[in-house]
């Protein structure tokens, strides 16, 4: 049975902000443990949201219309929190011009809910104007 982490493992030392590794994993249901170095998941620091975004693109074989449909958001802004999220994966790569915006449009997708603001500070960070 698996369920869902009470608390989401931080990326980054409190301490020093350097990156953080796992080196202990244990059984819920017998016990047992391991210790060592393990690899690190990019995926596992992503917010719930995120992670529901990814899982709707999947789902729907990257057709950014479905994951649309069924964020109940405009097209711009399913590509602007895809492109948002790409980022946060560090696989954003060069912005096409169709998901590039200014500023103050980012802003207002703050204002009316569709991003979220660390959504939007990533994607601000990628600005270059």
């Amino acid at each position: 049975m698996t369920t869902e982490p009470r608390y989401r493992a931080p990326a980054d030392c409190p301490v020093c902000g350097g990156e953080l590794i796992t080196t202990r994993l244990g059984c819920r249901n017998c016990g047992s443990e391991l210790a060592g170095e393990f690899g690190h998941c990019d995926f596992c620091a992503l917010e719930a949201r995120d992670i529901e975004l990814l899982r709707v693109f999947l789902a729907s074989r990257g057709n950014m219309r479905e994951v649309e449909k069924h964020l109940g958001v405009s097209y711009p802004t399913a590509r602007l929190r895809f492109t948002a999220l790409l980022m946060k994966l560090g696989l954003a790569g060069e912005a096409e011009p169709n998901t590039v915006m200014t500023r103050d449009q980012v802003l207002s997708e703050v204002a009316s809910g569709a991003l979220s603001p660390a959504e939007a500070a990533a994607l601000i960070a990628g600005l270059t104007d």
